[in-house]
């Protein structure tokens, strides 16, 4: 059998955590900035585990990580 590539995209987006799971980071959190709280700013900050739904799909991406 020949190796699976990696999605390159999705390399750059997710990591994989210690346990098996997918880390991510949250989306808004770019631009536009001025209209949203500071409260929401800072939870945007930080990472999130990726939704059960979409685990299988992203880890068939992401085989070597």
């Amino acid at each position: 059998m020949p190796k699976i590539k990696t999605h390159r995209g999705a390399a750059k987006r997710f990591r994989l955590t210690a346990t098996g799971k997918v880390k991510r980071n949250k989306a808004y959190s770019s631009h536009i900035l001025t209209k949203k709280t500071t409260k929401r700013k800072r939870s945007l900050r930080k990472s999130d585990l990726l939704d059960k739904s979409d685990m299988n799909g992203i880890k068939k991406l992401i085989p070597y990580m």
